[in-house]
């Protein structure tokens, strides 16, 4: 079962669909309690990054999440703003982030290949897997998926960089340290692409 962390901030539903199309288990987790039965867990995330880890921290679902991915090595994917709380830290806000994966959320606004183009990044993007399997599994090297973000995770590691995308060069779009995954882009928001990476998530 894939429990969806639902803290009141991201489209709970959307991934919910997605994996009732695919007959595969998911339910909103929005007590600790849901959480019990998790195989699997999905951490969505939009807005903010203070705000989005106010809203995790307020929910009580923390302590829970924590014990399931620190302790009991749970599978989880962090999507969106949900990737980014992965990270240490942001340049988005002053709160410390989750620390699953050593990095730092920079602004697309302040790195110097992306400074000239639009803000936020926007759109339908080729992802390119840096590593083979895993969420890329069966996905073609021109996979495309949505974006809608002004800031980028920055790996203290350069092996964690799953994926990477292209504006104005590449920078990270998916992340992985052993049991723990984040993508920038919106899997339940990229059509089959996105089907076939939240399918490979479950299979994992």
């Amino acid at each position: 079962m894939i429990a969806i962390v639902d803290y009141g901030v991201g489209n709970v539903q959307a991934f919910l669909n997605v994996y009732k199309r695919q007959n595969i288990e998911a339910i909103a987790a929005k007590r600790p309690d849901d959480l019990a039965a998790a195989k699997k867990l999905v951490l969505p995330g939009v807005g903010h990054f203070d705000t989005a880890m106010e809203r995790l921290d307020n929910s009580g679902l923390r302590p829970a999440l924590e014990e399931l991915v620190l302790k009991k090595t749970v599978p989880v994917l962090g999507v969106c703003v949900g990737m980014q709380m992965l990270a240490s830290s942001s340049d988005e806000g002053s709160l410390p982030g989750l620390g699953w994966i050593e990095g730092h959320v920079r602004s697309l606004a302040t790195w110097p290949p992306a400074k000239t183009l639009p803000q936020p990044h926007m759109g339908w993007n080729d992802v390119r897997p840096v590593t083979e399997g895993g969420l890329f599994a069966h996905l073609d090297t021109d996979s495309r998926f949505y974006f809608l973000h002004s800031f980028y995770f920055e790996c203290a590691r350069p092996e964690h960089t799953s994926a990477v995308a292209n504006y104005g060069a590449d920078f990270t779009a998916a992340v992985q340290s052993g049991h723990v995954y984040g993508v920038q882009f919106h899997p339940e928001k990229s059509h089959h692409f996105g089907t076939r990476l939240l399918r490979n998530f479950a299979e994992l």
